[in-house]
């Protein structure tokens, strides 16, 4: 029995290591769909940079697009990489295609609650805060 300790002792966080929760990861620029519907031909750089907030790629040798790049993954899968571009004629938008995650910030929240439970205590109103 005291042979096997040691093998037990090493060979369980690696067994062991492979079902754990891993949280859902999102990088990169998550847009939102309100946003993207408010994007209209004709608009300025300064009103996109506005609405969207800074591109993740912003070729120097191609002023012409912004691309907003986003990644997730969830579990041991592959990351799932979308791309939406804005495509600008001088200095006014003309076109945009690509994909996103709409409503990504909320869905990873409602996600988080409904497994997890809330973060913080609901703050109660007949309690005396401090410093009151």
């Amino acid at each position: 029995m005291r042979r096997f300790l040691p093998v037990l002792v090493l060979v369980a966080p690696l067994t062991l290591g492979g079902c754990l929760y891993r949280q859902p990861i999102f990088q990169g620029n998550l847009l939102e769909q309100r946003s993207v519907a408010q994007l209209e031909v004709g608009m300025n750089r300064r009103q996109v940079l506005a609405l969207l907030g800074s591109p993740s790629v912003s070729d120097p040798f191609r002023r012409d697009r912004w691309d907003y790049v986003a990644s997730e993954r969830r579990g041991h899968d592959e990351a799932d990489v979308k791309v939406f571009t804005v495509f600008f004629e001088g200095d006014v938008v003309s076109r945009w295609e690509g994909e996103f995650f709409p409503e990504a910030d909320s869905a990873i929240a409602r996600e988080q609650v409904q497994r997890f439970g809330p973060n913080l205590p609901r703050e109660d109103e007949d309690r005396p805060r401090r410093g009151e």
